[in-house]
């Protein structure tokens, strides 16, 4: 007599965690905003600190970082890192670049969002400047060499998990987004200037 019931309710249940892992799954790939707070706010994806400066310990320990790029499905860009991985001493500053190329024959506005794995030496990797702060507009076969400062906190040789961690992966995935409004007028601006400048009076 209680088997349906049972049932019924775990039917239910499933129902209702189904619905909660699709409805974050769709906010957080659909908006870039979104998801880099679902990330802060979580701690999914290796959730990074932002520096103003280098470190002021170096430790003689050194730890390695590989780089890696992806993009979104719709995203017209190329999108490499420039080196695959680096060797450094934990606590000192590292430069890295990624080579980003727009083959189409408009401007694209890109905005990256970041991963960092093993998830527990995260909250170690600090950036003090990234070409991830910002949105990106690349012009019609522009390429670009866009560049990440960071360091790893010596912090991280105390901690209880991340102390076992000798590989950093850093992974950027770009997005395509509207064009800021100032670049959006501007391109407006040249496309009308243009057949303007090409009449002939005469």
């Amino acid at each position: 007599m209680t088997l349906f019931p049972r049932l019924k309710g775990a039917q239910r249940t499933l129902a209702q965690l189904v619905t909660v892992v699709v409805v974050m799954g769709a906010l957080a790939w659909a908006s870039v905003p979104f998801y880099s707070w679902f990330c802060r706010v979580t701690g999914f994806g290796g959730v990074t600190n932002v520096a103003e400066a280098g470190s002021d310990t170096i430790l003689d320990q050194t730890i390695t970082v590989r780089f890696d790029a992806s993009l979104d499905r719709d995203m017209p860009w190329t999108f490499t890192p420039a080196q695959r991985e680096m060797e450094l001493r934990i606590g000192e500053t590292g430069l890295a670049f990624y080579e980003a190329h727009n083959p189409t024959d408009r401007p694209v506005a890109g905005q990256a969002a970041y991963n960092v794995t093993p998830y527990e030496a995260g909250g170690f990797f600090d950036k003090i400047e990234c070409f991830c702060f910002t949105e990106q507009v690349l012009q019609p076969g522009e390429t670009v060499m866009m560049p990440v400062s960071f360091f790893v906190d010596p912090g991280i040789v105390e901690d209880r998990d991340a102390k076992y961690v000798h590989t950093i992966t850093l992974g950027y995935t770009f997005y395509e987004i509207d064009m800021p409004e100032q670049q959006a007028a501007l391109a407006t601006d040249t496309l009308t200037a243009t057949p303007g400048a090409a009449i002939d009076d005469n």
